[in-house]
């Protein structure tokens, strides 16, 4: 993260980056759409700026406030009532900024590269609060076979990746369904139209519903991806059929287990039957084994879709399950795009380790939870955005574009034509050569090409030179 040990060598440079970043993506407009707007006081653009800024500072909200050295302009009371605000429709804010980062990448980069969408849950821990609104028991799955359990929440997490940027698109704080295993109880007075009710609700669903939910949200929003990348936790098949359905395609690792089975020329097997039952590549093939099957679900809606095994780096003996419902894929292309999955996992480590994602706020409503974290995803996404823009050669957006456009139009025969005029005039600067020595040079390297390429210089060349009758 050198991104974040710049920012802390200069407090004006990053505070300008932030600035210009807010500008650039008119967050203050997408703020207002969100529902995020004050009719007087402080504008809630400025509040989400501090917010941003907050970690890079080093310190937290109340020492801040209490050295007076970095002093916003506006007390921490404003701040409070900015993050428990029930009104604010953080989902909606992170899909329009997501999108409006996602647009220029992607027209910088080629058609032909697949990107997706990648779901995923973390652990959101808040081991020492109790009375954290919907604080729920979750378990660990850092710890060895996940036994361990903790107060928090499951961090869902849908996002966006070409492979070489990641983006945050939406995420919720899910409790658990169970009332035995909550802490506390959501509040009971809080307007039911609002958009604090309707994420309540979900906190308490199921992760599935919450993911369909996600990925209708993200498809209405036109997020440019046709690829859903998920691990084991969510590879079910009626999970994939209601993904196909929206028009797009799963790419996830499927659980080896004897309660989901798979239909292979109409008999039902489970994974590991359909292992056996077919024979393996031979030498060093990138996978063991692909299988087109079937998917099924309690309706008895199908689906088509491939699985494709591939040899368990981490024991020789042991294989790992690929399905994608996209068949006309190749394997190859399957197993490369499930390996751009990792990249949550690296967004994950990124927002805990550095961007104070759960120890940044102390907040009790589920409200301030939420809005927290969305601070948090505001500050990767500016990182991600000012990483890819500053690194990657195919991001100079408008100097990249005029380029292209004018490439075209420069053809082969000119092309050559200003190199042999650059190369007669190093001649003349350096070597002090006559001109008839200079065409004979130039005569010599035009009668060693290729028949083709002579055809390109005759218009370079005296039309009475021998060359040019020969080509």
């Amino acid at each position: 993260m050198a991104s974040i040990n710049e920012f802390n060598d200069n407090g004006k440079q990053f505070t300008d980056r932030i600035r210009n970043f807010f500008s650039s993506y008119k967050i203050g407009q997408k703020l207002k759409e969100s529902g995020a707007y004050k009719k007087a006081g402080i504008p809630a653009v400025e509040i989400m700026k501090y917010l941003v800024a907050l970690v890079f500072t080093k310190k937290s909200m109340y020492m801040n406030y209490r050295n007076g050295t970095n002093h916003p302009g506006f007390e921490k009371d404003a701040v409070y009532d900015f993050l428990n605000s029930r009104f604010i429709n953080w989902a909606v804010f992170l899909l329009k900024l997501a999108v409006a980062v996602i647009i220029p990448i992607r027209k910088a980069t080629s058609e032909d590269r697949l990107c997706a969408m990648v779901i995923d849950d973390s652990l959101f821990e808040r081991a020492r609060s109790k009375k954290v609104e919907l604080l729920a028991r979750v378990r660990d799955s850092s710890t060895k076979a996940g036994k361990k359990f903790t107060r928090g929440f499951r961090l869902l997490t849908l996002g966006w990746t070409d492979g070489v940027t990641f983006i945050p698109l939406m995420f919720r704080h899910l409790s658990s369904k169970d009332i035995k295993n909550r802490y506390c109880e959501a509040n009971q007075n809080i307007d039911k139209r609002s958009c604090g009710y309707k994420a309540r609700k979900q906190a308490v669903s199921t992760a599935t519903e919450v993911l369909l939910w996600m990925l209708a949200k993200a498809c209405r929003f036109m997020v440019p991806a046709r690829y859903v990348l998920y691990d084991s936790w969510f590879s079910y098949p009626s999970t994939m059929i209601s993904i196909l359905k929206m028009k797009l395609h799963s790419v996830g690792r499927l659980k080896n287990t004897t309660k989901i089975k798979y239909l292979v020329s109409g008999k039902a097997m489970t994974l590991r039957e359909i292992y056996r039952a077919n024979h393996k590549r031979r030498g060093r093939s990138k996978y063991l084994l692909s299988v087109q099957v079937e998917l099924y679900n309690k309706e008895n809606e199908t689906a088509d879709a491939k699985i494709v095994f591939v040899r368990n780096r981490n024991k020789r003996n042991d294989w790992i399950a690929i399905c994608t419902t996209d068949i006309k894929m190749e394997e190859e292309q399957v197993i490369a795009l499930y390996g751009k999955r990792w990249d949550i996992e690296v967004f994950f480590k990124v927002c805990k380790s550095y961007l104070q994602l759960c120890g940044g706020s102390q907040g009790l409503s589920y409200d301030s939870v939420t809005a927290h974290t969305a601070a948090v995803m505001v500050r990767y996404t500016m990182i991600a955005s000012d990483k890819r823009i500053n690194e990657d050669h195919r991001t100079i957006t408008e100097m990249f574009h005029s380029l292209y456009d004018e490439m075209p139009d420069v053809s082969f025969p000119l092309a050559m034509e200003l190199i042999m005029e650059c190369l007669r005039d190093a001649f003349d600067e350096f070597l002090f050569l006559p001109d008839n020595v200079v065409n004979g040079i130039i005569d010599s390297f035009v009668d060693k090409l290729t028949h083709v390429f002579k055809q390109y210089f005759c218009g370079y060349l005296e039309p009475n030179n021998p060359l040019c009758a020969s080509a």
